[in-house]
């Protein structure tokens, strides 16, 4: 795993210094994201899938030219539907219609400002005991709940409820 992610990290700085060689870095918009987080063995995994935050977190990097803020961390909640828009307003090019998400220039801008509630993801599970099932997950910045209902249903068959500020390794569920 560290390997992968020395490997990429060298790639996108040979990009990085090709962009700049060529004399396009002040005038391109650059974003890198993971599709997924990784399990290294927490929870007793080691995979992708899940609604866990070592799943559902993913690595997302955007520089655009003028940002003020270049190289700041920024800890708020966005997700992978915000991106597009993100790319757009950041272009000067009008969101189209019926994509969703919200821009996160101004986070670009201000990367400490107040920003969405919660995000949301989904994946399923399932055994022969439950049968298929799907987890719908809301991430807040202090919490995450997932339900997990039966596949076709509205039946709920489990609840999830971590708090982060007492259990970032989502080892206590608070939902009893």
């Amino acid at each position: 795993y560290y390997a992968a992610v020395s490997y990429m990290d060298a790639q996108v700085g040979r990009v990085l210094n090709g962009l700049r060689e060529c004399g396009f870095a002040d005038n391109t918009v650059i974003v890198l994201w993971g599709d997924h987080g990784w399990h290294l063995g927490d929870h007793g995994w080691w995979c992708k899938h899940s609604n866990y935050e070592q799943a559902t977190r993913a690595a997302l990097v955007m520089s655009m030219p003028g940002q003020k803020t270049a190289g700041k961390r920024c800890d708020r909640l966005v997700e992978f539907v915000d991106i597009f828009p993100t790319l757009a307003e950041s272009c000067r090019l009008p969101k189209p219609d019926g994509v969703e998400g919200e821009s996160f220039v101004p986070l670009l801008n201000d990367p400490a400002r107040h920003w969405k509630a919660a995000a949301f993801s989904q994946y399923p599970r399932g055994s022969k005991e439950t049968g298929p099932l799907m987890g719908y997950s809301v991430r807040t910045e202090r919490y995450r709940y997932v339900e997990w209902r039966k596949r076709g249903s509205s039946d709920v068959v489990a609840r999830e409820l971590y708090d982060y500020q007492t259990d970032a390794g989502e080892l206590v569920n608070l939902a009893a």
